[in-house]
């Protein structure tokens, strides 16, 4: 169910906020008002700067191209294709697509927009560090823990996509420059900033206040970065982690898996963490400059266009990530796997316009809902974040396949058989191995954003998403205008290499750091 009543602490962005301009390099945006020299920092302070860092989440829109976290990792998977009017039709997601990005053909706006998550995470640590006594000092340090677990949330992806990059911790002053770091180096700050906000003991396994941060977000973003690093040596205390979730009894999953994406369960008790979309802001007259963006565009993308549900529950939409058909035709689903309907949407021969790489099969969770929009731009579709069904699939693979000691008294094979009697609706246990929780996790998670990373730590890349599709044929006579647009028939291929792991670093961002103290270099394979 939308919330409004939290904290005024995502919506009250009104005019102090957002005074970033389009031309300030990336490093040195930051949305908070200036403190006068010499004037005190406050709580209230250190409250505007962190309202300021989640803001970020809120973010889902354009800017140099469209920038939604599901989408730009869904689309270097196996799940979908990039679908949309044509292939040229925002041409930067064909090449994230058929991984052919150029430091020129890049992803820009995310860098740019990581990075002003980051500075803002970063001015709020800052000021927490130095506010007065005087103010609530107990908030202070829970605020502080929270920019922390954003920061290393928006640093994060940084690292996944780009690797190596410009690392700070501190706001930066004039030149406003930062030294690279490897990937490697990038991890252990990241670490460093959790461990930090842990040890402040600030935060609650389950927050009061909704779509603020708590313990069980933190330790489900550390299971995730250690996982990816593969990082051996942490898999106990990430194992513990889960296990503390787990035990503590404030989360579980919801019965129904397609009812998590109604409006009516956010914030429920599978939900760790999610931003709060709101079906507000910008229109087509004004998105590009709008500083708010609440809603999400994500389900106009999702949906098929001119879309006329006979049932009256889909919305329209542009048809971008249509599904790849073996995930619904071959056997990849067991028999009765509610996950199926649950996650894709069946559309052929109900009335649309098929656009590129049609299949007549889109996703369902982030799709367009008939009364969930204001205007073409402003969803209210939350984004969860993270689930507690990840939380038990962590604990399964880590020391049911990883070789983590279990904790708690909690049982790999529970975890994994607790996610799959939800699927099913009745007991459907399969043995813990590297294969079933490799499948589980790719059921459960469709259109999440986690597929293509779970492959690249499984080490699957290379083979798994190097394909090629040499003549298929759409679905046709199945919309109103047939006769326009008729059957389209595509060729599509990409291959995966080592390189792709990271994207090239934008060489708007390089450009201006040759010469420097800090220059930037560009990821290997990319010069």
């Amino acid at each position: 169910m939308k919330k409004y009543n939290y904290l005024a602490f995502i919506i009250a962005l009104t005019g102090m906020l957002l005074t970033t301009s389009c031309g300030d390099d990336f490093l040195t945006a930051d949305s908070a008002k200036a403190i006068p020299s010499g004037a005190s920092v406050t709580d209230e302070i250190v409250r505007d700067n962190l309202t300021s860092a989640y803001h970020i989440l809120l973010r889902d829109n354009y800017g140099s191209g469209y920038n939604s976290v599901l989408l730009l990792a869904d689309l270097r998977s196996d799940d979908v294709y990039k679908g949309g009017e044509s292939a040229t039709n925002e041409l930067q997601l064909n090449d994230l697509n058929t991984f052919a990005l150029t430091p020129s053909t890049d992803l820009g706006g995310f860098w740019y927009m990581t990075y002003v998550g980051v500075a803002r995470s970063t001015m709020a640590i800052a000021n927490a560090t130095v506010a007065v006594e005087g103010s609530n000092m107990d908030k202070v340090a829970e605020y502080k823990a929270e920019a922390l677990f954003l920061r290393a949330y928006y640093y994060h992806q940084l690292w996944k996509n780009w690797g190596n990059i410009p690392y700070y911790s501190e706001p930066l002053q004039e030149p406003f420059l930062a030294p690279q770091l490897t990937a490697g180096e990038v991890y252990a700050k990241i670490m460093e900033d959790i461990k930090a906000a842990e040890d402040l003991g600030k935060l609650q396994m389950k927050s009061s206040e909704i779509a603020r941060t708590n313990l069980a977000a933190l330790y489900m973003l550390k299971a995730r970065i250690v996982m990816y690093q593969k990082d051996a040596a942490m898999y106990d205390e990430v194992a513990k982690n889960m296990a503390d979730i787990i035990n503590s009894g404030e989360y579980d999953l919801l019965p129904v898996f397609d009812d998590l994406w109604l409006d009516a369960n956010e914030f429920c008790i599978e939900s760790i963490f999610e931003s709060n979309q709101l079906p507000q802001g910008g229109d087509w007259s004004s998105y590009a400059g709008n500083p708010f963006g609440f809603g999400t565009v994500l389900p106009r993308y999702l949906a098929p266009e001119e879309l006329k549900d006979p049932d009256g529950v889909f919305a329209n939409g542009w048809g971008f990530e249509p599904v790849r058909a073996y995930l619904w035709e071959s056997d990849f689903f067991e028999p009765g796997d509610s996950r199926k309907e649950g996650s894709i949407n069946n559309w052929i021969g109900k009335p649309y316009n098929p656009r590129y790489q049609d299949t007549g099969y889109f996703l369902r969770k982030y799709a367009a809902r008939i009364g969930y929009e204001k205007g073409d731009l402003n969803f209210c579709n939350n984004v969860r974040h993270f689930r507690y069904a990840e939380t038990l699939l962590n604990y399964a693979e880590l020391v049911g396949v990883l070789g983590a000691k279990a904790s708690g008294g909690v049982s790999a094979q529970t975890c994994l058989d607790l996610v799959r009697k939800r699927a099913f609706g009745r007991d459907a246990s399969i043995p813990v191995n590297q294969v079933n929780i490799e499948n589980e996790r790719h059921k459960e998670f469709i259109g999440e954003g986690l597929r293509y990373w779970d492959l690249i730590r499984w080490d699957k890349a290379a083979t798994v998403l190097t394909d090629a599709v040499t003549t298929v044929v759409s679905p046709a006579g199945i919309n109103s205008k047939s006769e326009e647009h008729g059957q389209t028939t595509w060729q599509w291929s990409r291959t995966w290499k080592s390189h792709n792991k990271y994207l090239p670093i934008p060489q708007t961002e390089i450009a201006p750091t040759l010469g420097t103290a800090y220059p930037i270099k560009q990821n290997e394979g990319y010069n």
